[in-house]
């Protein structure tokens, strides 16, 4: 399949340095903030990329909770490849497509776990039926059929039906903490605006433009 004439021209906006928060967390909110009032679909959604011990990289979508000026934190289970491939080494990146906005946030760092107690406060938070899915499902593992799942389900249904769903000592949330963030804005004729933020050693946040 001959893919060569599928292309758009990048013409939403341009991105200048004098545009540019000197905060990267300032300018990544004020992006995030955009893509939701843009209803971005899902715009807390981002790819994640690990490696594995053989240096294969795998990727995949995953939804971010929360972040703030100590990181950016989503939850997992704690025996899926991508938590396993964490342990391994904790050096990760993702990518914020927010392809309707003609842009995208490239974010490095490193991801360590989050507390018992923070995971929990997370959990509480989400809906039942949420919280039984954690419990059933051994993520990465293989299964027979769907039919294992469901009767997990009902097991696990019947083991909390007169109390609160606990949270499972396998699943809990991780924490990036950024080393550096690239902020892209599609640009006309494939002049892309690119720029990095990176910390100097008095944490000092540097802003290079890259070239597209």
């Amino acid at each position: 399949m001959d893919l060569s004439d599928m292309r758009l021209s990048y013409t939403k906006e341009e991105l200048r340095r004098s545009a540019l928060k000197d905060d990267a967390w300032d300018q990544f909110t004020f992006w995030f903030d955009q893509a939701c009032a843009a209803e971005v679909h899902e715009p807390n959604a981002f790819s994640l990329a690990t490696v594995d011990e053989q240096g294969q990289p795998s990727l995949r979508t995953v939804l971010l909770k929360y972040f703030d000026q100590n990181g950016l934190v989503f939850f997992t289970n704690y025996e899926s490849n991508k938590a396993m491939e964490i342990a391994e080494n904790p050096k990760v990146s993702l990518l914020f497509p927010w392809l309707t906005l003609q842009r995208q946030v490239i974010v490095k760092g490193c991801a360590v776990k989050v507390s018992a107690t923070e995971s929990l406060k997370y959990f509480l938070k989400r809906p039942k039926d949420s919280q039984l899915g954690a419990w059933i499902s051994r993520q990465s593992s293989v299964i027979s059929s769907r039919q294992v799942l469901e009767s997990k389900l009902v097991e696990i249904k019947n083991r909390f039906s007169k109390g609160d769903i606990s949270l499972p000592p396998f699943w809990g949330g991780f924490r990036i903490e950024p080393q550096s963030f690239e902020f892209w804005q599609g640009g006309e004729s494939r002049i892309h605006d690119r720029f990095l933020y990176t910390k100097d050693e008095e944490g000092v946040w540097q802003i290079e433009r890259l070239s597209p």
